[in-house]
């Protein structure tokens, strides 16, 4: 195509992408910088999406493109994940590349494994230049895509990733709990690589030029592409074909990446390359280990026949061949050939409440954002720091986060109601401990010690019998017969501060009491020496034993016969 024509398709392209607000998204991990390439696609480097890893560069002679020239590696944890967000239920193409390029002069490339979604996608042999493609239908509102370290010293690394947005009706033909898996995508008779603004999925169609078969140039100049899988018309202009009809074109599987079992989803484009006069035909059929495997085929000019294998068994030696009918006048021919492998079924994922609960952690806690990616599955990949059953959708029954270096108060985690092992001891946890702790029905272990938790034990703790509890070691927490320092629940202050201010008042109140009835008793009286042995005492005198006892008889006598206590506010007389 001219460069006019190429501007055309790009803008096309542009506005394609634009007015749908899909994702399309391209990231060169361990670049720092973004660059646009010779397709217009802009890729951005990768520090601000994650924050773990060891950026390189691959050895000048093992360079393969700018994008494939930077790396990431992981050397911590047992998988480590980027993630983007999409939009639920949407049906995306999901690139990885790698090329380990010598960049620790070890020459020594590792094998790790490659995740999506918390599935497992495939082993990666790091010896060569690898780049794998799956297309599925997305469960969730972020997807992940993680590599997982399988050997000791093997440590994973990923050099591209990129997300694509697809039209729904593209590869309808498997249910929506299945991924296709592409094991090769062929564009015959180019002499270059298809991809964006070409294709406005950016889907990559290699160059396949079989020296071995006729190279055929399609003479329409415009080729109606409505049909389920909407290949690109840049793939549709060329053609191989065969020099004679009694020739057949045979089309070998190549090398599997993937495990064999997999069942296969086949497309075959045809498209027919000049106008037919009425004596011309050109009719074939496929086969599948020389058996005959399809209807008769008869391409249209300026259109496309797609003819789709789904759900089919394969070995290694499985192959495909086309060969002309009896009624052909024209060699068979084909335009361009997709095989991808049918995965396992996807999971549904770690249970969303327990999802949202570890996310209260993680956003209470930095030191625990550069976990990712699905918590539990795959299952030998579940984060450090949290058991989980066995469950289909499994579940999150244990949080060590011993030793973390947790500073802070303890978020609301409430919704991971099966959780029976909590051990948070040894951090800097600050605050009260929460309530509702106490509330989760299988929460059999909960050590809180060596922290810095406030307040008093809440009931809904102390009262669950069948919970070994540990809180030791946190200095200003309120416990059984302790005082609370420094507790913002102590009531200890308040009842000090009305208690000793009302006693006291009490106690002058008696004391004038006990004044009062000795001035009652010091009044003289007419019967003589009462009256006088009082004065004499009052003055400082001494009496007889005998006189100072009847004086004390008669005191203790009117102060007890009050009909009112000391402490009960007066005094009758």
């Amino acid at each position: 195509m001219n460069n006019h024509l190429w501007r055309l398709v790009h803008l096309l392209a542009l506005c394609i992408m634009s007015v749908s607000g899909k994702v399309f998204v391209s990231i060169d991990c361990g670049a720092s910088v973004s660059f646009t390439d010779e397709n217009s696609i802009v890729w951005k480097g990768d520090n601000d999406l994650i924050s773990s890893g060891v950026t390189y560069t691959v050895q000048p002679d093992h360079s393969v493109s700018h994008v494939m020239d930077t790396l990431r590696v992981f050397t911590t944890r047992r998988k480590n994940c980027y993630s983007i967000e999409v939009e639920e239920g949407e049906k995306v193409l999901v690139r990885a590349g790698f090329n380990y390029g010598n960049y620790d002069n070890k020459s020594t490339p590792p094998n790790f494994n490659l995740l999506f979604d918390g599935n497992f996608w495939v082993n990666v042999n790091a010896s060569d230049f690898k780049i794998y493609e799956a297309i599925y239908v997305v469960k969730k509102k972020v997807i992940s895509i993680c590599v997982a370290q399988t050997k000791p010293n093997h440590l994973p690394f990923i050099s591209s990733l990129e997300v694509r947005s697809l039209d729904s009706q593209l590869y309808s033909k498997i249910g929506t709990n299945y991924a296709l898996l592409l094991h090769f995508r062929d564009a015959y008779a180019t002499n270059q690589t298809i991809r964006y603004p070409w294709d406005p999925y950016d889907r990559v169609w290699l160059s396949s030029g079989n020296t071995t078969l006729v190279h055929l140039r399609n003479d329409a100049s415009v080729i109606d592409v409505n049909v389920p899988d909407d290949p690109p018309q840049a793939v549709l202009m060329n053609a191989i074909a065969t020099e004679n009809i009694t020739r057949t074109i045979t089309l070998g599987l190549g090398t599997f990446y993937y495990p064999i079992r997999y069942p296969a989803y086949i497309n075959f484009y045809f498209s027919e390359t000049k106008e037919l006069n009425s004596s011309e035909i050109r009719s074939f059929r496929i086969f599948k280990d020389n058996v005959p495997f399809s209807l008769p085929i008869v391409p249209r000019f300026g259109k496309v026949v797609e003819y789709t294998i789904s759900n089919l068994s394969i070995t290694t030696d499985t192959n495909f061949s086309i060969e002309s009918l009896g009624d052909s006048t024209l060699p068979p021919l084909i335009n361009a050939f997709e095989m991808f492998l049918i995965s396992d079924a996807l999971n549904d994922g770690t249970n969303n409440n327990d999802v949202e609960g570890l996310a209260s952690l993680q956003n209470a806690f930095s030191v625990l954002q550069e976990w990712g990616g699905d918590p539990c599955l795959p299952a030998p990949y579940s984060w450090e720091w949290i058991e989980c059953s066995n469950d289909y959708i499994p579940r999150v029954t244990s949080l060590n986060l011993s030793s973390f270096n947790l500073n802070g108060p303890l978020p609301d985690f409430s919704k991971m109601d099966a959780l029976k092992t909590i051990d948070l001891h040894n951090n800097s946890l600050t605050g009260p401990i929460p309530k509702f702790l106490g509330t989760l029905p299988n929460l059999k272990q909960l050590n809180l010690g060596d922290n810095q938790f406030t307040g008093s034990i809440p009931r809904s703790l102390s009262k669950k019998s069948n919970l070994n509890l540990s809180y030791t070691g946190n200095p200003v927490l309120c416990t059984d017969g302790k005082s609370c320092k420094g507790s913002g629940n102590n009531k200890m202050p308040i009842i000090l501060g009305v208690t000793i201010p009302s006693v006291f008042i009490l106690v002058i109140a008696g004391v004038l009491v006990v004044r009062h009835n000795r001035n009652k008793a010091s009044v003289p009286s007419h019967t003589g020496d009462t009256g006088r042995m009082e004065n004499d005492l009052r003055g400082g005198m001494q009496g007889t034993k005998e006189q100072v006892v009847e004086l004390k008889g008669i005191s203790e006598e009117r102060f007890y016969s009050s009909p009112t206590p000391l402490l009960g506010g007066g005094q009758q007389m």
